[in-house]
């Protein structure tokens, strides 16, 4: 039983662990000690104090503090605003929001030196004898209101409340009492100021379901959908959002609720990278404009509509002025498109910098404070990046947030120059897209381990002011979400090379200990699948025979231990399980199923072999029935109906989604369409492969170190230099690290293809090169950098991997020696593989 109790105790301890607090002084525990304070003992709760004129949130914290509680023991603590009578209070408040606090302070029962004017940074102790009559006091202060928030959801998730517990049916297990170890906790500031999500393509999730489900009056996303959206956001010491903007959802500033919500919960209010100055131009410009000013817009042109355009934007300053916003400023199209003006790229460029002076002008008139003293983001997404490398002029104080490319790679980082401006820099990076090559809107498979790597980089080269994540409808990508804001919460809790750990400790806290080895599992065979090819990409992406085969085989087994284990996975968690593994993995495999199998009956039926083909074209068809009866299921029976509309399987209809194609579908002529060669067309399998890591010899560099980062790349474990620094070795190859591997050679010509992770170069000036020399020939130095949105870059993000390939002589039949150097900083090895040539 002791052992039991202390297993208990370790578990309530995840939470903490989830985020990086290396050793907190104080302690959840479900058994009393000595000098515990007693949350819950008995039957007897304690009171939660806090002052009526401290922040909203700090009120809603302790509200949603006091239900945690309850889903945990089943009692309900009280709230109170006048001073403590009890013995063993909760006193919560803000520095100088809080009488208590303040006299906590003065009277030097707290110290507050490591906490007062730090952002979001808060304080929890055990302290004795706080005030007359009160024996003992759990104490949580912060050093803003959001940070005082931050404490009571970090008590919560120390208890076992999981920051899902709503939104992915997260039920925690019962304890009958909770003691709070004596000690003095500090916790912050952030690495990153500003952490949030972006709502997007909301048509096929959010939309519907909130329509249907949350805001039934307005029947669109409204003031209770983004309610709970922001009590997520704080569960997750996030801070920062970016409203849902597509043409199916009203703008969020028109439902006059959504922004005084906002402010409640304290949640920063920004903007999309088209939505300058907290505008939604989809609804409010181009549907809305004459019900807001009486007039028809003209045209979304500054160059000549610069009177409307300024007050179209002049208007929403004002309104905003006493919120908490970071306010995106210059100007694209009115929805995802280039800025309407000149033809030319200078004459665009010197109109940008007009709309920036404009816009901050007006920010500054209305908010009252300098231009620079008010946050502001310039985004060079797409076709403004190459505006803003035109020694564009942007000032200082703007935060540049770089984006990825919609794939989950960073297109660049700050330069030398850039690092040193005031305003810093910031990412904009997508777990969700809709758009080219292909979408990724219905399943989330971007691995800790990836998005580690790319942001981790991103901060190192100082970009800590802003992390927004597009995360589409927010379900499934729940994990990924929370572990995004682990991350930006503390760069140093789950590094590059410690990601691969996160799914264990997430499933601990989430599931359960008993159940964290078994989950990790699937949640890493379930990336490391995804890594060759997006279930929704696995349409375009072609595989050997062989590796058809293999990923079938591995698809179905990981399914069956998601099933297995199900099984054991206790009733109260059973709608969690569903939303956040089985689903995924049940669909990620169907999906694959119904391609794979749709491909084999296609090629047998054009070896004539026709009535063999029907097996497969059963289990296509079986395929694509099952994802509909699952998504079915989700959306209908799960958690009693709840997320009705949530789920679709077929977001925008792409073809991927669709019924196969098999061969009843087609006349078996000799003259084949296009579609039905590149369903039956299979690459032929190299000779030889072998996996990056596995390296019979490596040279370091003095500083870095060759790491291998499981959970990255298509055979989940990639080689790369760490860390990432500022150096080149084109202009001296013998000096750079390199790695040696032993490989099959064939006389005469053999082709040597280098697989890598398809990350950008840092920024201009850098390639993304490596020199490659068999048996000590003449390196030869290849760049595997590609411009995003080119063909090349498209083909690379759907199959997981850029490509080099060089030719080498080969005297005999045998073993060779293959040597790779790493010339420029991201690049990222996966896989070598060799074939000879014929000749």
């Amino acid at each position: 039983m002791l052992f039991l109790k202390k297993a208990i105790s370790c578990v309530l301890l995840v939470g903490a662990a989830l985020q990086g607090i290396a050793q907190s002084k104080i302690t959840v525990s479900n058994t009393g000690s000595a000098g515990a304070f007693p949350l819950i003992r008995g039957k007897q709760t304690t009171t939660i104090y806090t002052d009526i004129n401290d922040a909203e949130v700090v009120q809603i914290a302790a509200n949603c503090f006091r239900k945690d509680v309850q889903m945990v023991t089943g009692i309900l603590p009280v709230i109170q605003t006048s001073a403590p009578a009890i013995a063993y209070p909760v006193i919560a408040g803000t520095i100088g929001q809080s009488k208590i606090i303040d006299q906590l302070i003065r009277d030097k029962k707290v110290n507050a030196d490591a906490v007062k004017g730090k952002w979001e940074t808060f304080n929890i102790s055990v302290v004795n004898n706080p005030l007359p009559n009160v024996k003992q006091a759990l104490v949580i202060f912060g050093s803003d209101r959001r940070g005082t928030a931050f404490g009571f959801f970090e008590l919560s998730r120390m208890m076992g409340v999981s920051p899902l517990n709503w939104w992915a049916d997260v039920t925690p297990k019962h304890h009958d009492e909770i003691y709070i170890t004596p000690g003095n906790s500090i916790i912050g500031p952030p690495s990153v100021k500003f952490r949030g999500i972006f709502i997007n393509d909301e048509d096929w999730g959010m939309q519907p379901w909130a329509a249907k489900n949350m805001d039934k009056d307005i029947k669109d996303i409204g003031p209770n959908t983004y309610a709970r959206i922001f009590e997520l956001l704080l569960r997750l010491k996030a801070n920062y959002i970016w409203p849902a903007m597509h043409p199916c959802t009203k703008a969020f500033w028109y439902y006059k609720e959504n922004p005084i919500v906002a402010d409640k919960y304290a949640i920063v209010l920004g903007a999309s990278h088209c939505e300058p100055i907290l505008r939604d131009n989809v609804f409010e410009w181009a549907d809305n404009y004459e019900n807001e000013f009486g007039q028809k817009p003209g045209e979304w042109r500054y160059d000549v509509n610069k009177a409307q355009i300024y007050n179209f934007w002049d208007v929403r300053a004002k309104a905003s002025a006493k919120i908490d916003a970071v306010y995106t400023v210059g100007m694209r199209g009115i929805h995802d498109g280039s800025m309407p003006g000149p033809k030319s790229k200078p004459e665009k460029v010197k109109l940008l910098e007009t709309v920036i002076a404009d816009q901050r002008e007006l920010l500054s008139k209305n908010i009252a404070k300098p231009a620079d003293n008010i946050p502001q983001l310039f985004c060079p997404y797409k076709e403004v990046l190459d505006l803003y490398q035109m020694n564009m002029k942007l000032p200082e104080d703007i935060t540049i947030v770089w984006a990825d490319d919609n794939h989950g790679y960073v297109r660049q980082v700050s330069d030398a120059s850039e690092q040193k401006r005031s305003g810093g820099s910031g990412v904009y990076y997508h777990l969700s897209y809709w758009g080219a090559p292909k979408d990724y809107l219905w399943l989330e498979s971007n691995s800790p381990s990836l998005i580690s790597y790319e942001m981790s980089k991103a901060y190192q080269f100082g970009a800590d002011k802003i992390w927004i994540f597009n995360v589409g409808d927010l379900k499934p990508a729940e994990m990924e979400t929370q572990f995004s804001m682990d991350l930006a919460w503390d760069i140093k809790s789950w590094t590059p090379e410690k990601a691969y750990d996160y799914p264990k400790a997430w499933a601990t806290e989430t599931f359960g200990a008993e159940y964290a080895d078994a989950i990790a599992h699937i949640k890493h065979e379930y990336y490391h699948l995804a890594n060759a090819a997006k279930p929704e990409h696995m349409d375009a992406v072609q595989f050997t025979e062989a590796e058809m085969n293999q990923r079938l085989t591995d698809y179905q087994k990981l399914r069956k231990e998601a099933e297995d284990l199900k099984i054991k996975i206790p009733a109260a968690l059973q709608d969690a399980y569903f939303e956040l593994i089985l689903y995924p993995v049940s669909g990620a495999c169907l999906m694959n199923e119904k391609i794979l199998y749709a491909k084999k009956s296609l090629k047998m039926v054009n070896n004539t072999f026709s009535s063999a083909s029907l097996p497969y074209s059963q289990k296509a068809t079986n395929a694509f029935n099952e994802i509909g009866s699952l998504t079915k299921q989700y959306n209908e029976v799960i958690a009693g109906g709840k997320w009705n509309g949530i789920m679709s399987d077929h977001p925008r209809d792409q073809k991927a989604f669709k019924r196969p194609f098999l061969p009843t579908d087609q006349t078996v002529t000799p003259e084949k369409s296009k579609d039905q060669l590149a369903a039956i067309a299979l690459p032929l399998p190299p000779k030889f492969t072998i996996t990056a890591d596995q390296y019979v010899a490596k040279h370091e560099v003095a500083g870095t170190n060759i790491e291998t980062i499981q959970g990255l790349g298509i055979n989940g474990k990639a080689v790369t230099v760490m860390p990432i620094v500022q150096k080149s070795y084109m202009d001296n190859i013998k000096a750079s690290p390199y790695l040696d591997y032993k490989v099959d050679l064939s006389d005469g010509n053999n082709s040597i293809t280098v697989k890598c992770l398809p990350t950008f170069r840092l920024y201009r000036g850098f390639g993304l090169h490596y020199a490659i020399s068999v048996n000590g020939d003449e390196p030869q130095v290849i760049n595997v950098d590609s411009p995003a949105d080119s063909k090349v870059w498209g083909a690379n993000v759907l199959r997981g991997y850029s490509v080099g390939q060089t030719t080498h002589q080969g005297s005999k039949n045998g073993e060779g020696k293959v040597r790779i150097y790493l010339l420029d900083p991201s690049l990222v090895l996966s896989q070598i593989e060799v074939s000879p040539l014929a000749p």
